[in-house]
């Protein structure tokens, strides 16, 4: 889904500028695929505002997403934090097992590797 709208300008031949508007994606990683929503908003608009336009909460109902924290590049951020055009809103989902467990396990079940004689 993307959606662009607002007054475009043209700086050079062929490439568009867009003004009074917002563009910001929405990025949900699920163990099966990744989820990327690009949102038109206006200006002064808030992360929760953007979450609210996408649809991310209908189409995820199941998740819970309304209770996630989210980010913007990384960086987490409160729902109230004003968008600026390129801003990248991630949610965060809570870890299904901690890294260094998960590699232990990973470790535990390889087969060891046979020393070549010399």
């Amino acid at each position: 889904m993307r959606l662009y709208a607002g007054r475009m300008t043209f700086t050079e031949p062929g490439k568009p500028v867009m003004s009074d508007v917002v563009v910001v994606e929405i990025v949900l990683a699920l163990p099966e695929a990744e989820s990327i929503i690009a949102v038109t908003l206006e200006p002064g608009a808030t992360a929760s505002d953007a979450l609210e336009q996408s649809g991310i909460y209908k189409r995820f109902s199941h998740l819970g997403l309304q209770d996630l924290p989210i980010g913007i590049w990384g960086c987490v951020t409160d729902r109230d934090y004003v968008l600026k055009n390129g801003d990248r809103i991630e949610l965060y989902q809570p870890l299904q097992i901690d890294p260094r467990e998960a590699r232990r396990i990973k470790g535990r079940d390889r087969d060891p590797v046979p020393c070549e004689s010399r």
